[in-house]
């Protein structure tokens, strides 16, 4: 019985400890990695990091028009998310997801890009989420 009890009682502390590594913290701007700074500069021109959190994989930034940044922890970028207020900065888009997209949805902007094992994840400005792989290939759509 005090085994179970000491293994039940060490299951619960581990579980403790991985849920706090896993939770997001605040960062001050200044402290996020050069790359974060030099792709806001280059890509969102006039808007400035709000807020970032970190985990143990990934930081999280809000700029003042509302975008969400997702980066790897070297700054690398892996999601942008205008929350549809403006479309992605064409220079992330692949050219062939640019292509199909400008002759499937005439009118439609990107909202969202996010990085994603398989290619990428696109959000449209009429809802729409498409999934592509790294050639641009269409994989699926939902809405």
């Amino acid at each position: 019985m005090k085994r179970i009890k000491f293994l039940a009682m060490m299951f619960v502390g581990l579980l403790i400890s991985t849920m706090s590594f896993a939770d997001d913290r605040p960062v001050p701007v200044n402290q996020l990695p050069a790359p974060v700074h030099t792709f806001v500069k280059q890509h969102f021109q006039g808007q400035t990091i709000l807020y970032a959190e970190k985990d143990n994989n990934h930081y999280e930034c809000f700029l003042s028009d509302g975008t969400q940044l997702d980066f790897y922890c070297k700054g690398d970028w892996k999601k942008v998310d205008t929350e549809n207020m403006s479309a992605v900065p064409a220079v992330l888009i692949p050219a062939a997801i640019q292509q199909y997209i400008k002759a499937t949805f005439p009118g439609t902007i990107i909202t969202k890009i996010e990085k994603e094992r398989y290619g990428y994840d696109i959000e449209l400005s009429n809802d729409l989420e498409l999934k592509f792989n790294h050639q641009g290939v269409l994989l699926r759509m939902d809405d």
